[in-house]
């Protein structure tokens, strides 16, 4: 059976279950034998069975369709069926019947390909693009760690909405690109991954149904395949126009968000440090941050030499324990010192910030050992809360198990919810301008939960995506004057809710080349701030932060320093030691520099502006040393941003985090960066 699109021919061989031939562009691309499609179902026990094209004894070719039956045991009955369609686009769809009552259909991965493996591990290989973290370039497959996703979660897992900010994976050739995008409108939970199959490696997006045990499945949406231009700008700008015509109704332009503080547009300095030890191993002593007073001069330095209005961004700030939700409140050190401190700031037109710690239940605290939450548990049924296995039992979660152990919440629950707004409801009335409320669920989302009594279908599916943004639009009503976010840039769904989350672009160093993928799509309707680094990959010896900070500022994202009990800075959030700090007085030499290009000329783009795919940039590369994965990492001397114009031309944001001026080029033409600055270039 042959499918054909534009540029893309797939040859389908129906009676073996697998794609035989990939043909884009004219050149057969196909590497590898691997089944159209997978399915996993689980039994009311919590066991898994698999379904896989190729082992199936039957099929029916009918229009536009092929009907697979014929699998093992119990499940020789049900019906596997692939439909597609093909103009510019080929569209693929699924269709699971007649699931037997005590199964439940779990996933389903469709239109499987097998492609070569990476350009570093072949040289006739390619590139993956995706949107893991921020945005990566990967040439190597080797060095990104695997997850296989199940319960209990981890925040690691390359899942949508999750640290997968969005719902597409693109393979590069030298020549061309194939797209592969799930057009979900609902924004429903996936994976989106890739992995080593055979002689070359399969691209994955995985679509969890949501179903119920018995039920049939049908997507209603397509799994897209497109060709594009070997760039990563092309196949992520195939996925921005699709974005842009259907965007989730929580998103609304910045230019039309009238509910956004006057701060947004013209950003703070973010200050972030704890009050109680230097690191999050520490003994929670108080520092000399502590009372929240003594922070005042040293962020009242960094505003008058900076020209920044300061947030000041606390951790370890909870009157509990650290890092241990839901309940932290009231404040160490009491409310009182906690309000005096708030005015003050607000009093200098300075802001406030807190970490709060996502969607965990803590049992009992590593840090602060007298904290435990048994007895409360017991007492008021909590367990009911928790999220279940398949087995259909709550287990103890896998976040942050140095900082505590605990349980992850299902806030699909009526006790989850319960816990989850009386926990965070002191937060909301307590002053503070911005809460990163959901830290440690990365990207905004809930993890998975197989209870059946949860007000939720016993499988992962899209009613995890709608339950957690009716959850954030409550709370934005209930705290109308504060801004909310989350660990890494809040995926897709949740942007709209959480306008304003740590975006740690640098820990896709190890694995590749970080490439803004974030900003390229949702600039226009959110902007971020660079987090505290915590896990940064840099070699510490070598000053990096003002290197981050420009990367951070070029594709508009809100700066962050991370202050030192005794005033100085640190590297990043996690520093054990005071030895090998920033320089103080560069680094802020530079942000007071970008801060007044961006008042200047920078504004128009970096505040809600649309990156271009322009990409005619070429200066000088460097290398940093890492301490894990790659042993160095080979990066541009220069950051720089391209931007779309009102005159239909480009507009090039170069910054140079360097005391020296470097020269670059664009279109063949030189130009010379200025010395801890930054430079606007129209072409």
């Amino acid at each position: 059976m042959d499918i054909t699109s534009k540029n893309i021919k797939v040859v389908l061989e129906t009676d073996k279950g697998y794609i035989s031939s990939l043909i884009i562009r004219g050149k057969e691309r196909r590497k590898d034998i691997c089944p159209l499609f997978i399915v996993r179902l689980r039994d009311k026990g919590g066991e898994c069975y698999y379904l896989r094209s190729t082992d199936a004894s039957k099929y029916n070719i009918s229009d536009s369709a092929v009907t697979y039956t014929g699998f093992n045991d119990d499940l020789s009955g049900v019906s596997v069926t692939v439909k597609y369609e093909a103009d510019e686009d080929i569209y693929w769809f699924a269709q699971i019947s007649c699931v037997p009552d005590k199964y439940a259909v779990e996933w389903i991965e469709l239109a499987k390909i097998c492609l070569p493996r990476l350009v570093d591990n072949d040289p006739q290989g390619g590139k993956i693009v995706f949107p893991y973290d921020e945005g990566i370039l990967l040439t190597d497959e080797t060095l990104l760690p695997r997850y296989e996703p199940e319960f209990p979660m981890s925040g690691a897992y390359f899942i949508f909405p999750n640290k997968v900010c969005s719902q597409f994976i693109s393979y590069l050739f030298d020549d061309c690109g194939l797209y592969i995008g799930a057009h979900d409108t609902k924004r429903g939970f996936k994976g989106v991954d890739f992995y080593r199959n055979g002689s070359g490696i399969s691209l994955q997006i995985r679509l969890y149904t949501g179903a119920d045990f018995g039920e049939d499945y049908e997507s209603d949406y397509p799994i897209v395949w497109r060709s594009c231009e070997p760039n990563w700008k092309s196949p992520t700008a195939i996925y921005r126009e699709w974005f842009e015509k259907n965007l989730p109704d929580n998103i609304i332009p910045i230019k039309e968000n009238k509910s956004l503080p006057e701060w947004y547009e013209n950003p703070p300095v973010i200050v972030t440090y704890p009050v109680r030890g230097i690191h999050d191993y520490d003994e929670m002593y108080p520092n000399a941050l502590f009372p929240y007073t003594n922070a005042l001069p040293h962020l009242y330095k960094i505003k008058n030499e900076t020209g920044c209005r300061v947030m000041s961004l606390l951790m370890h700030w909870e009157g509990t324990a650290p890092w241990a939700p839901p309940y932290m409140w009231p404040p160490y050190g009491g409310v009182e010192e906690f309000n005096k401190f708030r005015d003050a700031l607000h009093g200098s037109g300075d802001l406030l910030g807190v970490y709060c710690s996502g969607l965990g239940y803590t049992l009992q605290s590593k840090l602060v050992r007298e904290y435990n939450t048994a007895d409360l548990i017991k007492e008021k049924g909590h367990i009911k809360a928790m999220c279940q296995s398949p087995k259909g039992k709550p287990e103890l979660g896998i976040t942050c198990t140095y900082q505590r152990i605990g349980y992850d919440i299902c806030p699909a629950s009526n006790k989850g919810k319960e816990i989850l707004d009386e926990g965070y409801a002191p937060i909301f009335s307590s002053g503070a301008d911005y809460a990163q409320i959901l830290d440690q669920n990365h990207g905004g989302g809930q993890y998975m939960c197989y209870a059946r009594e949860h007000n939720h279908p016993p499988m992962p599916g899209e009613w995890m995506t709608s339950n957690l943004q009716d959850i954030l639009a409550e709370w934005n009503k209930k705290a109308p004057n504060m801004l909310f976010g989350c660990e890494s840039a809040a995926s897709e769904p949740f942007i709209g809710n959480l306008l304003m989350s740590d975006n740690r672009y640098e820990l896709n160093y190890p694995y590749g080349t970080p490439i803004p993928i974030y900003a390229f799509i949702y600039h226009e309707y959110v902007r971020n701030f660079m987090g505290n680094q915590c896990g940064c990959p840099f070699e510490p010896k070598v000053d990096t932060l003002r290197y981050r900070l420009a990367y951070s500022f070029s594709i508009g994202d809100i700066m962050t320093l991370t202050l030192a009990q005794n005033g100085d800075l640190m590297t990043h959030w996690g520093t054990h030691d005071y030895v090998n700090c920033p320089d103080m007085e560069k680094t802020l030499k530079f942000i007071k520099n970008v801060t007044a290009f961006y008042n200047s000329v920078g504004k128009r783009y970096l505040y809600c502006g649309k990156m271009s795919t322009e990409e005619k940039f070429e200066c000088e590369e460097i290398t940093i040393p890492l301490f894990r994965g790659r042993k160095f990492a080979p990066l541009p001397r220069l950051l720089y941003s391209s931007w779309e114009n009102k005159d239909e031309k480009t507009a090039y944001i170069v910054v140079n985090p360097e005391d020296v001026s470097v020269k670059f080029k664009i279109e063949n033409t030189e130009y010379e960066a200025q010395a801890l600055n930054a430079t606007l270039i129209i072409r």
